[in-house]
């Protein structure tokens, strides 16, 4: 009998161990995928679809001051009595935007930034949330209480991003000619129905590759704490990830403040305005006025749609002190090293806005492709499960002298 050289056995082995688990995954995983992949693909324009569809909160620039923090709070202090105001946001051409009641579920104004004009109020039941927060929440816990969906999200990302590799494997032709080149990277449409949606699967599949194993990895980022920890170890040099720590003023100093919170706000704001004139976007949040170590933070944003550059400052809200931060926004991206500058970059490459608006149609059909996948796949095993089997042929009878 001719043996099979090892060398052949192990790669035929590699190949039905990585056939096992993009099957297997793949069902087990799928209608999860579906939606976390449809949602994100959602969410990635959510801030373009949202200024579309609402031309009213775009203002053009002028050449005049912004209005301050304190008339912020008074202008929701007016129109939301005895509900403090979270923080407001400043973009470019925009409204600014005040969450008023809550952080995650609140009530909205939307200010004109040079006349503090109420262009729209949106007032929200508690628990109640807008479109997009809603596909957000999908695509984080698919609508589960958070401890529980959470997790189930993240390690199906985890699950996704192996059947991704164990794809790939599967994909590999095992020669490469012109009929294999054909059968890897063109969709024959012409063809039945299952070699169609096998194409679709297979060659669709390659070409998402890179683009969802990217968006795989980064978003496990957020969820799977070893994970994160271990992939700044290693992007780091063997440096550990810090610590996250909340900020806090020093409340011994409270009851020497004799600054209101507005008055505080003002200064903090000027201060930071003054250091970063181009900046094309400012996040304002303000301090728990039942806190006394809450503290005044603000962030920069000095590229339009994007957030990786961000530069971040903390203030003490009673002696109006610089307070430092040692996390890994702590620095300007500028002077950080390779695994600060990539966990810094961590949402833009997940949402594709690293690349600018190409980079985000990018992820956005990378993500669609993502949600076809289980679909495909899945039809490719029920038609092979359904498969009759090929009666034997007959045999011919063999006459006996």
């Amino acid at each position: 009998m001719k043996k099979t050289p090892k060398k052949k056995q192990h790669k035929s082995l590699f190949y039905r161990i990585s056939a096992w688990l993009h099957l297997w995954l793949g069902l087990i995983s799928g209608i999860i995928l579906v939606i976390v992949c449809l949602t994100g693909c959602i969410w990635v324009f959510n801030e373009e679809i949202t200024g579309w569809m609402q031309p009213e909160t775009k203002i053009a620039r002028q050449e005049a001051p912004v209005i301050l923090p304190s008339r912020i709070l008074e202008i929701a202090a007016r129109e939301y009595p005895g509900k403090p105001a979270s923080y407001a946001i400043y973009r470019e051409d925009r409204v600014i935007e005040v969450n008023v009641g809550g952080r995650r579920s609140g009530s909205t104004l939307k200010l004109n930034p040079y006349t503090g004009d109420v262009v729209a109020k949106v007032t929200r039941k508690d628990g109640e949330v807008d479109f997009f927060r809603w596909i957000l929440n999908g695509h984080r816990f698919l609508w589960m209480p958070y401890k529980i969906g959470r997790p189930i999200v993240n390690y199906s990302t985890l699950v996704f991003v192996i059947t991704l590799v164990t794809g790939m494997v599967l994909w590999w032709p095992k020669k490469w000619n012109k009929t294999t080149r054909e059968q890897s990277f063109k969709i024959k449409w012409g063809a039945s129905f299952k070699r169609v949606n096998y194409d679709l699967h297979n060659v669709l599949g390659f070409y998402s590759l890179l683009i969802l194993f990217a968006i795989g990895m980064t978003g496990m980022v957020w969820g799977i704490e070893w994970y994160s920890k271990g992939l700044y170890w290693v992007t780091a040099g063997g440096k550990a990830l810090p610590e996250y720590r909340e900020l806090k003023s020093d409340s011994t100093q409270a009851a020497s403040n004799r600054l209101t919170l507005g008055q505080a706000m003002d200064k903090t704001w000027q201060q930071v305005a003054a250091k970063n004139p181009r900046a094309t976007g400012f996040y304002m949040s303000f301090p728990d006025t039942g806190k006394a170590a809450s503290a005044i933070s603000m962030i920069v944003y000095p590229s339009k749609g994007q957030y990786y550059n961000n530069v971040r400052y903390t203030f003490d809200r009673h002696t109006l002190a610089e307070i430092k931060d040692n996390s890994v926004y702590g620095q300007p991206y500028e002077e950080a090293g390779f695994g600060t500058k990539l966990r810094r970059m961590n949402y833009d490459i997940h949402v594709g806005s690293i690349m600018g608006l190409p980079g985000k149609f990018l992820a956005f059909f990378a993500s669609l492709i993502g949600a076809t996948l289980p679909v495909t796949g899945f039809l490719i095993w029920w038609g092979r499960k359904k498969k009759k089997p090929q009666p034997a042929p007959a045999r011919k009878a063999v006459a006996v002298v």
